[in-house]
């Protein structure tokens, strides 16, 4: 009898630890009203901004506020370079161009003595940025034309889900920022649309975005380049063409907002100078609204950047945010994780 009193006190003991355990897996608070609340941002340390965000989405949707917002309207774009997943030491669909024109190069032998190409092959990353503006234009037309739309999705996605990051060993679709994950999850959840509003390619960005953020290829803006539809032996196909047509940066963003959404976004997230404008656009609008920079300043955990970086350059965006009281992230002090 003793001994069958001591396993049950024991089960008793485990039980309680284990009730512990999961109580710690699903931070939760009590409401006004006594209700048990899950934490949205668990991957936020408390401080203003998570309160920042919270407060928005709180107010925005509750019927009874003067901020409310109706469900058709609550818009919200995101930057994705920077903002939804990392960019360091570049851009990572250029290192997807480079690796594209790696595997090109057995078609084009005279790439060996052809700068940019040349540069490229022998990994001359040096030269390759010397080769400025013109030279990253060549190497972007070429590795991303010449096929069909289909193909070119194909081959991205065989890129996403292989090639990894040189510094973090890790694949890039999975360097992306699980706190912003939880933010587009937390949105949604409360009746918002999430769009991605980027300067990188949209052919590259829409064959995974539904898969890793959630969010379908129709609901992507990117920069894009000419396109042209024909018919190949029976079948309709549309090739991609070495031309540019659209720029989704800086100026760009407002007018691919208003060109492929027609609604002003209530909130929007960006990381650089190139998403001030998109920002700005935002804050015109009438009533609430929500302007978040997030700024990089975790070089343990991820990289310290800003004002100088020649990638994700944050300055004026910077200073604006500070003289107007947007919402800037500290990547370091708000964030107690990085990736998922």
């Amino acid at each position: 009898m003793k001994r069958l009193k001591t396993i049950r006190l024991l089960h008793f003991l485990f039980f309680i630890v284990l009730l512990g355990f999961m109580s710690c897996e699903q931070p939760a608070k009590q409401t006004a009203t006594g209700q048990t609340e899950t934490d949205p941002l668990p991957s936020w340390n408390e401080g203003s901004a998570k309160q920042a965000i919270i407060s928005f989405v709180k107010t925005t949707t509750d019927p009874n506020s003067k901020s409310f917002i109706p469900e058709n309207e609550r818009i919200v774009t995101f930057d994705n370079d920077g903002c939804l997943w990392s960019e360091q030491p570049m851009y990572f669909q250029f290192l997807f161009a480079m690796d594209r024109i790696k595997q090109m190069a057995s078609d084009h032998p005279e790439w060996k003595e052809q700068q940019p190409f040349q540069a490229v092959l022998e990994d001359d990353m040096e030269t390759v940025l010397k080769s400025g503006v013109k030279g990253l234009l060549t190497l972007t037309l070429t590795s991303h034309s010449g096929v069909t739309t289909d193909e070119f999705s194909n081959i991205v996605k065989d890129w996403i889900n292989t090639a990894k990051h040189p510094k973090t060993g890790k694949l890039y679709k999975e360097m992306i920022f699980q706190p912003m994950l939880e933010v587009l999850d937390y949105l949604r959840a409360n009746g918002f649309k999430t769009y991605i509003v980027s300067g990188g390619g949209l052919d590259f960005m829409r064959p995974w975005t539904e898969e890793v953020y959630g969010i379908p290829p129709e609901q992507v803006i990117g920069s894009y380049g000419k396109h042209q539809f024909e018919m190949k032996e029976g079948k309709p196909q549309i090739n991609k063409l070495p031309e540019i047509e659209f720029i989704d940066d800086k100026e760009g963003k407002p007018v691919g907002i208003y060109r492929f959404i027609g609604r002003k976004p209530v909130a929007a997230f960006g990381n650089s100078d190139g998403d001030l404008q998109m920002l700005q656009w935002t804050a015109s609008g009438e009533g609430k609204r929500l302007m978040v920079y997030i700024h990089h300043t975790d070089a343990e955990r991820e990289w310290a950047y800003d004002r100088e970086s020649h990638i994700g350059q944050l300055d004026k965006g910077l200073d604006e945010a500070k003289q107007k009281g947007w919402t800037v992230v500290d990547m370091k002090s708000d964030w107690n994780r990085i990736y998922p």
